[in-house]
């Protein structure tokens, strides 16, 4: 076992005078005393190795000894995640006995002792492959496929596969030989390091198909793809967590992954508490028995902080190995980005613009890349979704993370200061936000099939009304209400039309906090016929009372059941309404 002893310390950076040969992102533990503390290389210098250290170096000093572990960071893989909360490590954080988590304590990611019932789908002879199906067992609602371990490489035959029956994770359930008959035991327990993409697929495929959100303006003027990236740049105070718990919980997706990265400690109480409530409106059960949740408040060291994000990233490969549909919401990866520049400082690397590192828009380029839609060895699609958030400093969306993560993320959801201000929530700026997957004609195509032929083109409709609804307002303000064409007004009370009843939606509201397919294509007609009408006005005066109406008639529409008695009931009178000036 190859050692080192402690060099130099720079806060949670670590030189260490490495005995022998060391490999990149390679786990340490470094001694303190009696406990054991964690440690990752992330650079080498001829005999000396630097090391992020995952917890703080108080008490640490020069001649401590350091052991080299020989692999790099890596996660438990198997039956009982879901449900879990961890920490960037994965340590289980229901195991931890005391309030705070100890220096050198580590637990157990799962329970070995568990035994789980399973049921083999393959049978002796058959050939496989590295991330081929083996068996499955039932995880709350999940079918969790036991799979071949990702790191061996080849073609292999099952030469005993266990019968169905109920067994614990480091139990033999199959023995595979290989082409020159080593004989290798398969349990359901296996490891891979966070930092290498886990590939358990033949091939990435082009997003096809819509991530339904339920959210108006995200699935009708946005739209976010199964397998695609997103991100959600915002003040604070402007809405980022609400619109990303009402994205976890009605998103269709099979399994959730939330990483709370560098947050507040209130706000990860606040996360604990609040999911095991939820309801899933898929299942009839709660959300958190398809959700794992990462958790690395801001009072944590950085590296940790940096940890949780790939841990969170490669439970959720995993999971899309197994055919299924994964949302990874990470929040905020400017924390994360916060821990990369501390890092690339105390190295004295050179820096970037607002000190970050150089290679910033590279770090989250790669990282935005592990999502994406995949076909499986066995022909099967699976996806991850990725949704990160963004807090830029003052709201200032020209600052490094922005831009960077601008490049990687195919999806922008700006959210606006003014409008979370006067309480239009979600509080998404449709005319600053873009989805480029819009430009897919793949997904273009779903849309046509899925909600109407001239989709698109109603959708750019929409957003020229809106940019034009903005540019009435500007001109109202500066040349007061009498002095511009009555045209002016009714502009933008159309663009206000569209604010109030698509842009806008109550997440609290059991009916109005999600709108399907069905009920967005009733919408998005029945608005494009309202804006296409030419009204009768004679004074400014009439034009807002007027729309007024119409959208205080549609609001009692988005309250009401779709195609409900209440729901015909409010169609009716808004119709009424607007047959007075045609």
């Amino acid at each position: 076992m190859r050692t080192g002893k402690v060099k130099a310390i720079v806060s949670n950076l670590v030189i260490v005078a490495a005995d022998g040969a060391v490999a990149q992102n390679e786990i340490c533990h470094i001694q303190l005393g009696e406990i054991f503390l964690k440690a990752e290389v992330i650079k080498t210098v001829g005999d000396d190795a630097y090391v992020q250290v995952f917890e703080s170096t108080r008490g640490m000093k020069v001649g401590d000894k350091v052991v080299f572990q020989g692999h790099l960071l890596e996660v438990s893989l198997g039956p009982g995640i879901l449900t879990k909360k961890y920490d960037g490590l994965q340590n289980d954080l229901d195991k931890i006995e005391n309030i705070f988590l100890n220096r050198g304590t580590y637990t157990d990611a799962l329970d070995t002792d568990s035994e789980w019932n399973f049921i083999p789908l393959v049978k002796n002879g058959d050939v496989v492959v590295a991330a081929s199906w083996l068996g499955e067992v039932k995880e709350k609602n999940i079918p969790h496929k036991i799979m071949v371990p990702f790191i061996l490489d080849g073609e292999f035959s099952v030469k005993k596969i266990a019968a169905a029956g109920s067994y614990k994770l480091t139990d033999t359930i199959a023995i595979l030989e290989d082409k020159q008959g080593n004989e290798t035991s398969i349990t359901m327990l296996q490891k891979w390091p966070v930092i290498k993409t886990l590939k358990g697929y033949k091939e990435k495929i082009r997003p096809y198909k819509l991530l339904e959100t339920g959210i108006r303006i995200i699935d009708m003027m946005n739209p976010m793809a199964e397998g695609g990236t997103g991100f959600i740049p915002g003040p604070f105070g402007s809405g980022k967590t609400v619109l990303q718990h009402a994205i976890a919980r009605q998103a269709k997706v099979d399994v959730v992954v939330v990483v709370a990265c560098g947050e507040r400690a209130n706000e990860i109480v606040e996360i604990f508490t609040e999911f095991p409530q939820l309801d899933d409106p898929q299942t009839g059960g709660k959300l958190i028995d398809r959700t794992v949740i990462i958790a690395n408040t801001s009072n944590m060291p950085v590296a940790s902080r940096q940890a949780s994000v790939y841990t969170g990233m490669t439970i959720a490969e995993y999971y899309r190995a197994m055919g299924l549909k994964v949302l990874v919401l990470a929040d905020s990866t400017s924390r994360w980005a916060q821990a990369l520049r501390e890092i690339s400082n105390r190295m004295e690397e050179l820096p970037g613009p607002d000190a970050y590192p150089m290679d910033l828009p590279a770090v989250v380029s790669g990282f935005y890349a592990r999502a994406g839609q995949v076909k499986l060895v066995n022909g099967a699609d699976g996806s991850i979704t990725f949704i990160g958030t963004v807090s830029p400093a003052g709201g200032n969306l020209k600052e490094p993370v922005t831009e960077a993560t601008k490049k990687a993320a195919h999806s922008f959801y700006a959210l606006s200061q003014r409008r979370a201000d006067g309480k239009r929530y979600p509080a998404i700026d449709a005319i600053e936000s873009y989805s480029k997957f819009l430009d897919y004609p793949e997904l273009v195509i779903y849309m046509q099939q899925t909600i109407a032929q001239n989709w698109k083109a109603e959708v750019v409709k929409m957003k020229d009304r809106l940019f034009k609804g903005h540019e009435a307002m500007e001109q109202i303000s500066i040349l007061g209400d009498d002095n511009v064409p009555i045209d002016y007004h009714e502009t933008f009370w159309k663009s206000e039309l569209i604010d109030f009843v698509i842009l806008q939606q109550d997440a609290f509201d059991s009916v109005d906090s999600f709108t399907s397919l069905e009920r967005l294509k009733y919408m998005q007609e029945k608005i494009a016929e309202i804006c296409e009408i030419s009204f009768r006005f004679s004074a400014y005066e009439e034009v807002g009372i007027y729309f007024r109406a119409i959208i205080n008639a549609w609001k009692q529409i988005n309250y009401s059941a779709f195609q409900s008695e209440e729901f015909k009931n409010f169609n009716s009178q808004l119709d009424e309404i607007l047959n007075e000036r045609k």
